[in-house]
């Protein structure tokens, strides 16, 4: 027997299939999609079998050494999957496989880490024959009345004496894998559907599309929709992929599953230790999970009789994986794995993506609205302030009227969400002498200051250290904080309302496991007063008593240097606006802004989503950007400057010569000129339909995969180009 492996190294020059032969003793365990040990060069490396075969072109091939996993890794719809990848996002192969999979399974795992399977010891009783002593008697009466025992139940009595007992045979010991994550039995809790609900939930199970984009307001009740079309296939035994984007989502979105589903649901998302994503990874592989919830990478899930996939809040960028490789979208995977398993795909969002809405206003997708909240409340009233009326008025970063409203809040007993898009205390430290900035010496951009840890830190490759107390340039104690963060907001907040109880949620206070998880759930028990946070707090929270939304400056994604900076400002304005009065009691949103006529910030006042989307769509024609052109960013990095753009300029001209029909802008300097101590460059294209793309883009590649000096990185509909 001849097989094909795949081997561990990512690199392009390994990217191919080596034949390895197999060993008599190990033909009977040979399958497609195990891992195996072979020999390459001098090393020992893991690989995955990729194909069998009873003959080879090569002679004098070398042996498979061993079998890693008796049990396939990857299935005959990941393996194909991956292929898929690879030729999407011109990534390797290798890299397509790794990033499918937890870190337990990943290639270079067993020389990487510990992680190991979990078991629980049990006692059964054997053959009670002979004398007992006192503790001997009490485990063996104990074990007879339950029949059987665990480990940790007997330590109480004597463990030297269960230890005797299962020597003689008087006790059998078993062990048992003991899952880390717990999930409560479930208590179906269905709750009954809107007729606009129930129209949605129909549309879907009853329909033939695809794809469906469900467009709802907030709070009108899309997650009820989700449970149900889920209900649906769970009883015709097929089994169902949830995706969120925000982390902190998926806690309260596990949770409303937990109480309908109970332990038939398993999540996969970062929050969760390598051990515990091993332990789910292998529930769902062995078919005891129905239902897989999660952020991006769950859409890996190796679930068998898939019958639907949810994208919830289908808009956020977080679905668009841009480092590392491979660069591919959850949701264009999530398309691909439905129609593979004859699976519809329900996208849902308040705010739809343009790209989404574009594709159900020409039928690609089936449309599916909820344009009430399910309480028949209306959505919060919506202030504007133009912030360029209160300078003099405002108290530190608060307008006189969101003070008024916070306070007002406050002395009804109920509860604030603040945004505010930035963490740290301040966005920089400036010398008010010779205007000395403090810069991360390995990346292009300002440090930010953290004053909990009394640091300054860069958000992009983690350098850090201690603040002076004089300028390093000039000697003079001048050094001012500019800019604004979280910790600076918190100190205002206090300063106003020093009575009141805060909590922060931002990366700097969830980054220790299970904070995200604590605050929603302490502040949703009204242990605090006001939740202030980062953009986290924008989507998919739940709280009844929050009757006041603040956003404390709306133009700070407005100035972000990106085509897409209306549509990704109007959504996180109008997601985080329809936090506030979600159940019974009346809602209401102050927006700070110092550009109140702007478009993305006036249109939120009456959360005119559909005018929103007529103005962009407008613009995005004119600029010839998605959803009329697809784009793609060629990233040309390396150390030396004048070298790589040399190499930059090589490309362009390349491309320019075989591309007729595509746009081409660049060389230009990355936003981030320098990262890391490497210098980027992008060239910009767009285009509508270019079969030549591709085969170029790769033969680009080929071209530069053994020159160490420039690397290449391709990035389709890139999310962010920094």
């Amino acid at each position: 027997m001849i097989v094909g492996v795949l081997v561990e190294i990512t690199n392009r020059n390994v990217d191919k299939i080596f034949d390895y032969k197999v060993s008599d003793n190990l033909v009977d365990d040979i399958k497609v999609g195990i891992r195996v040990s072979v020999p390459f060069g001098r090393m020992t490396l893991e690989g995955f079998v990729m194909e069998i075969k009873s003959s080879s072109e090569l002679d004098d091939l070398k042996e498979v050494i061993d079998i890693v996993d008796k049990d396939v890794v990857l299935n005959d719809e990941l393996l194909e999957l991956g292929k898929i990848i690879r030729d999407k996002t011109l990534a390797t192969l290798m890299s397509c496989y790794q990033t499918m999979l937890p870190k337990a399974l990943k290639l270079k795992a067993k020389k990487n880490n510990t992680i190991n399977i979990k078991y629980d010891t049990y006692y059964s009783l054997g053959t009670v024959e002979g004398k007992f002593n006192d503790n001997q008697l009490k485990i063996i009466d104990l074990v007879k009345e339950k029949g059987k025992v665990i480990r940790k139940e007997l330590a109480d009595i004597s463990l030297s004496s269960v230890n005797t007992l299962v020597k003689k045979g008087v006790l059998i010991e078993e062990k048992i894998e003991h899952y880390r994550v717990d999930y409560k039995e479930e208590s179906r809790e269905i709750k009954k559907l809107t007729p606009d609900q129930e129209s949605c939930v129909n549309s879907v199970i009853n329909g033939t599309d695809k794809a469906y984009l469900l467009y709802g307001v907030t709070g009108s009740g899309k997650t009820e929709v989700y449970m149900e079309i889920i209900d649906h296939y769970l009883k015709k035994g097929k089994t169902s992929i949830v995706l969120v984007p925000e982390i902190s989502l998926t806690p309260q979105m596990i949770n409303r599953f937990q109480v309908r589903f109970g332990n038939k649901i398993a999540a996969i998302h970062s929050a969760l230790s390598d051990g515990e994503k091993y332990d789910e990874w292998r529930r769902i592989y062995r078919g005891e999970a129905s239902i897989v919830i999660g952020a991006r990478s769950a859409i890996f899930a190796p679930l068998n009789n898939l019958g639907v996939i949810i994208v919830d809040e289908e808009h956020s960028d977080s679905y668009k994986q841009s480092d590392p490789s491979p660069r591919y979208s959850a949701k264009e995977i999530a398309l691909i794995r439905g129609e593979t398993n004859h699976a519809p795909v329900v996208f849902g969002s308040a705010t739809p993506s343009l790209e989404a809405m574009a594709r159900a206003k020409k039928g690609v997708f089936k449309l599916l609205e909820l344009p009430n909240r399910i309480n028949g409340k209306k959505l919060p009233e919506v202030e504007i302030v133009d912030m360029n009326k209160n300078l003099g008025k405002s108290k530190g970063y608060f307008s006189p009227s969101l003070i008024e409203s916070i306070s007002n809040c406050l002395k009804r007993n109920e509860q604030v969400i603040l945004l505010l898009n930035r963490r740290g205390y301040a966005s920089f430290v400036s010398c008010k002498n010779c205007g000395y900035t403090f810069k991360c010496p390995n990346c292009d951009i300002t440090l930010t200051f953290h004053k909990s840890s009394n640091t300054l830190r860069c958000h992009y490759c983690g350098h850090g250290g201690k603040v002076y107390s004089k300028c390093p340039e000039c000697g003079e104690s001048s050094l001012s904080n500019l800019g604004v963060g979280t910790q600076k907001i918190e100190e205002e907040l206090l300063k106003q309302f020093p009575t009141s109880k805060i909590v922060r949620m931002d990366f700097d206070t969830t980054s220790k496991k299970g904070m995200h998880e604590k605050i929603i759930e302490s502040f949703k028990n009204h242990e605090y007063d006001i939740l202030l946070g980062t953009q986290m707090v924008s989507k998919g929270l739940d709280f009844a008593d929050v009757t006041l939304v603040g956003v404390i400056n709306a133009d700070t994604s407005l100035n972000i240097p990106d085509f897409r900076s209306s549509e990704n400002t109007f959504s996180l304005l109008d997601q985080v606006a329809g936090r506030s009065g979600r159940s019974e009691k009346e809602g209401k949103v102050i927006i700070q802004t110092f550009n109140p006529e702007h478009y993305a910030i006036k249109l939120v006042r009456n959360h005119d989503y559909l005018a929103f989307y007529e103005e962009e769509m407008n613009i995005r024609r004119k600029l010839k950007y998605p959803p009329y052109y697809y784009l793609c960013n060629i990233r040309i990095s390396g150390k030396d400057t004048n070298y790589l753009l040399n190499e930059a300029n090589k490309i362009k001209r390349s491309l320019e010569r075989n591309l007729t029909s595509t746009i081409i802008l660049g060389p230009s300097n990355a936003s981030i000129f320098k990262m890391n101590n490497t210098y980027r460059y992008n060239i910009l294209l767009k285009y509508k339909q270019d079969d030549l793309l591709i085969p170029l883009l790769n033969k680009i590649l080929e071209h530069y995969k053994t020159n160490s000096k420039v690397k290449i990185d391709i990035d389709f509909n890139p999310s962010q180009m920094l």
